[in-house]
């Protein structure tokens, strides 16, 4: 039941608001008399970001005129917005004792650590307790009662703002060592805690292949938050470090974003991950960024905006490493060949991009380098194929993906969504069947690794097989699709 009024407003709420008005963010903020960017970076936060004291006061004076209709629209989008969270944690009581049970990772373990009406809100956890992104962290199998969080100390573990629930990798030793680092930065921050926030990293990165994003996020939002906390009353220079690693963990928040298909937050986190970049003295880093802006405006259909970005990775004021340098060039290919350039110039950038490759050190060999270390000739072999689907030439794309495209040579998201990118060529190619069978073998991957991208592509396919749907195979793959789509929670669902 909607209530007159709401306590406090968070990203979050106002999206809500806004969606239940029916109005686009730039006609939202000319109600609120705000700047579009103000509510799209409102909306980027969701339940992380509080609204100021002023900005409290603009919102509760629009939701006071909306109609009754707009009210009960507004309730429904903040339950479908969030009926993980409903349904896993008790609610906040307004009584003086009341507990809540938040959710956390310690030694590989969930557990449930109790927190009182005054904890809240000295940790600012309110706004996690709606966020059904947080609350992901909540299995079904955990168990009611709640455990200890010895030996951390529970009062670092709130000074982390939302909750840091990245604790799997430590030793005794090393979480009493991180929690007084977060307690008292000036004093406790080493080098030996920037160790384990990178270390932490890193086994993000290579569990995000198998976990997917629902699972990853979660952990790595709760790391970059310990990362800000780390990096606030310490000395200029290791400041910098912190912000160095806090910048790459950002843009692959920013990525796990991108791979659930909210543009809106990945965009924040890449921007965050450049702003920290910058104050690290990374250029690298900042080249880096942008060729993951290009990658997303690929995702948009923005060729233009892909290609100059992906010229500005090439030309620009740092030294990337070669393999970047190759995965800047293929997409410099791709966005020629999305623009209806000539087919000559498309084929001489993709030479370069395989021609850097080539001259690229082993990734084992180039020393202490981890920007574009994945980057291998089967992938590639991937893009190639995308640039040719782009350019017209589906059977061409269809033959790479099946050469090159091997179950043992991915994670289990990447084969899901390189196996969808081969069904569109083929559907693309005139090849209904096959390209059926082929999203049969990709739909299963995509829902088991949430990867919203993936279930994009498989619309996609769809939509190109329409004059085939009375085909077996076509058939097949549309109601396997519906139907687990209409049975996933609806804040999960993909647009269609």
């Amino acid at each position: 039941m909607l209530m007159a009024a709401v306590g406090q407003w968070t990203g979050a709420e106002t999206k809500a608001l806004r969606l239940a008005m029916r109005l686009s963010i730039r006609d939202f903020a000319h109600r609120l008399d705000v700047a579009p960017r103000t509510v799209a970076r409102w909306e980027a936060r969701g339940t992380t970001l509080i609204l100021s004291h002023d900005s409290q006061g603009l919102v509760d004076t629009v939701f006071a005129r909306v109609s009754a209709e707009v009210q009960e629209r507004f309730s429904v989008e903040l339950e479908a917005a969030n009926p993980v969270a409903s349904e896993a944690l008790v609610p906040v009581s307004t009584d003086a004792d009341a507990t809540v049970q938040l959710p956390v990772v310690i030694d590989g373990r969930f557990l449930l650590v109790p927190l009182d009406d005054v904890d809240m809100t000295a940790g600012g956890l309110e706004a996690l307790l709606g966020d059904a992104t947080g609350m992901r962290l909540v299995e079904h199998s955990i168990a009611a009662e709640a455990d200890t969080m010895n030996p951390l100390d529970r009062r670092a573990f709130l000074k982390a703002g939302f909750g840091f629930a990245a604790w799997s990798a430590l030793n005794p030793d090393e979480q009493a060592h991180v929690a007084a680092a977060l307690e008292t930065p000036s004093r406790s921050v080493d080098h030996s805690v920037i160790g384990y926030f990178e270390r932490q990293l890193h086994t993000y990165m290579a569990d995000d292949g198998t976990q997917g994003p629902a699972k990853t996020l979660p952990a790595a939002l709760g790391l970059v938050a310990a990362v800000e906390q780390s990096a606030r009353d310490v000395d200029p220079e290791l400041r910098r470090q912190l912000l160095a690693v806090g910048s790459r963990i950002a843009e692959f928040v920013g990525w796990l974003y991108r791979d659930v298909h909210d543009p809106l937050k990945a965009g924040f986190w890449r921007d965050q991950a450049t702003e920290w970049a910058q104050e690290a003295g990374d250029p690298a880093m900042q080249g880096y960024i942008l060729l993951k802006k290009a990658q997303a405006a690929y995702d948009e259909r923005d060729a233009l905006r892909m290609l100059t970005l992906a010229q500005a990775v090439r030309t620009g004021p740092w030294r990337l490493p070669m393999r970047v340098q190759a995965d800047a060039a293929q997409q410099e290919a791709r966005g020629y060949a999305m623009l209806g350039q000539n087919q000559a110039l498309v084929e001489r950038t993709l030479d370069q991009a395989q021609q850097l490759l080539a001259d690229a050190p082993d990734a084992a060999d180039d020393e202490g380098e981890q920007l574009g270390a994945h980057y291998n000739a089967t992938l590639l072999r991937m893009q190639m194929a995308i640039c040719h689907t782009e350019a017209g030439q589906p059977q061409r794309a269809a033959e790479l993906y099946q050469q090159w495209l091997q179950n043992e040579q991915f994670s289990t998201r990447d084969y899901g969504y390189f196996s969808a990118l081969m069904a569109s060529a083929l559907a693309l190619g005139g090849e209904p069947d096959e390209a059926a069978r082929v999203g049969l073998v990709a739909w299963p991957l995509a829902a088991e690794t949430n990867s919203g991208r993936t279930t994009a592509e498989l619309q996609k396919v769809l939509e190109t097989l329409q004059p085939w749907q009375g085909r077996v195979a076509v058939r097949e793959l549309r109601e396997v699709m519906s139907t687990q789509q209409s049975q996933r929670p609806s804040c999960q669902r993909m647009p269609h």
